[in-house]
C-alpha cells in the first residue's frame, strides 16, 4: 500500500517544501517590516503623504535588512530549541516515563524496534478528546502526544495502530513540515494582527480627531490594514495548502505495514472521529492531529481528509473492515 503512494517522492516533497519555507520566511518577515516601516512614516507626519511614504520605507530598507537578518537567525534558534515547549505550552501536554505508564510507552518502544527507530518522547494531554499527534524537527527530537481520553476509549490494538500512525508521520517527515509550517503561520499572523490593530486604531483616532484634512488619509491607512490583515490570511492558507492531506493516508498505511491490522486502524479512527477537539489547542496546531474536522469555506482549507474517505482507503488498499454496529459504537464521519 506505501508503495503504491510514492513514499519516496513525498519524503522528497516534505524535505523541498521545509527548506523553501526556510528559505522564504525571511523575504516574508521583510515585506512587513517594510509595510511597517511605511506606517511608522506615514504616521509621523501631521499630514500624511501616502506615496511618500512609500519610497521612503523603500530608502530605509538597506539599514533595516540586516536587524531583520539577524532577528530572523534569532527566532530560527528560538524555534529549533523550545518548539517542542512552545507545542506543549498550546496543548497542556505533559512529558511521561515508562513508569508513569508502561502499557503505553511499551506498545511505542516494541513498534520503533520493529522499524529500528529511536524511541520518541512521549507526551500526554489531560483531556477526554480522542487525539494524538507526532512532532519535533529532527528524529532525535520526535515526540509522540496522546490524549487521555484516547487511552481510556481504545483498546491495546487500536491504540497501537494510533501509535504506529504517529510514527509513520515521523519516518515520513510529515512532522519537520507541520513544525516548520505552525511556527511560520504562527509568527506571522502575529505580527499582521499587532501591525494591523496599531494602524486602524491610530487611523480611527486620526478620523475622530477633528484635524482637518486627515479624514481621506486615515481612510486610505484603513483600507490598507485590511489589505495587510487579508495578505496575513492569503499566506496562512497558502502554507496550509503546502501541507498534502495524503500525507494522512499514507500514515494510515504505514500503520496498517508496522501493525499488520487495518481493522484496528478503522475502528480506532471511528472512534476518534466522535470526539476528536481538544479544548484550547490553536487551529494552527491542530493541523498535526491524528483528525482534525474543521474544514474552513466548503472544505476547501480542510487539513485532513474526511473520515470516511480515510476509512474507505483502508477497506479498498488494505483489505480492512468496519467494525460491525453495536450499542454505544460510535459512528463513522
Amino acid at each position: 500500500m506505501l508503495a503504491a503512494t510514492g513514499l519516496r517522492s513525498h519524503i522528497w516533497n516534505n524535505n523541498l517544501k521545509s527548506v523553501l519555507l526556510l528559505a522564504g520566511f525571511p523575504f516574508l518577515i521583510l515585506g512587513l517590516v517594510y509595510a511597517g516601516t511605511v506606517l511608522v512614516i506615514g504616521y509621523s507626519a501631521y499630514e500624511p503623504d501616502f506615496g511618500a511614504a512609500f519610497a521612503e520605507g523603500a530608502y530605509a530598507m538597506p539599514m533595516v535588512t540586516p536587524f531583520v537578518l539577524i532577528g530572523v537567525i534569532i527566532w530560527f534558534g528560538i524555534a529549533w530549541l523550545f518548539h517542542q515547549k512552545i507545542i506543549d505550552a498550546s496543548t497542556g501536554a505533559k512529558k511521561v516515563s515508562r513508569n508513569d505508564e508502561p502499557e503505553l510507552y511499551n506498545l511505542l518502544e516494541n513498534l520503533c524496534i520493529s522499524r529500528g527507530l529511536t524511541m520518541p518522547a512521549l507526551r500526554i494531554i489531560e483531556t477526554p478528546a480522542l487525539n494524538a499527534y507526532a512532532s519535533g524537527l529532527t528524529e532525535k527530537q520526535a515526540t509522540v502526544t496522546v490524549t487521555r481520553g484516547l487511552m481510556e476509549k481504545l483498546n491495546r490494538e487500536e491504540l497501537e495502530a494510533v501509535l504506529a500512525h504517529e510514527l509513520t508521520h515521523i519516518i515520513n517527515r510529515d512532522v519537520r513540515l507541520l513544525v516548520i509550517s505552525i511556527i511560520f503561520v504562527g509568527i506571522i499572523s502575529f505580527t499582521v494582527e499587532i501591525m494591523v490593530r496599531g494602524m486602524l486604531h491610530g487611523a480611527i483616532g486620526r478620523a475622530g480627531g477633528g484635524r482637518r484634512g486627515s479624514g481621506g488619509n486615515a481612510g486610505v491607512f484603513i483600507l490598507v490594514a485590511l489589505a495587510m490583515a487579508a495578505l496575513a490570511w492569503v499566506l496562512a492558507i497558502a502554507i496550509r495548502f503546502t501541507l498534502s492531506r495524503k500525507r494522512e493516508y499514507m500514515a494510515d498505511a504505514g500503520a496498517v505495514e508496522l501493525t499488520k491490522n487495518p481493522d484496528a486502524m478503522i475502528s480506532a479512527l471511528m472512534k476518534v472521529s466522535g470526539n476528536p477537539d481538544v479544548e484550547g489547542a490553536p487551529a494552527e496546531v491542530r493541523q498535526m492531529f491524528l483528525h482534525d474536522r474543521s474544514s474552513g469555506f466548503a472544505g476547501l482549507f480542510a487539513t485532513h481528509p474526511p473520515m470516511d474517505k480515510r476509512i474507505a482507503a483502508l477497506e479498498r488498499y488494505a483489505g480492512g473492515n468496519r467494525p460491525p454496529p453495536r450499542a454505544g459504537a460510535v459512528p463513522a464521519v
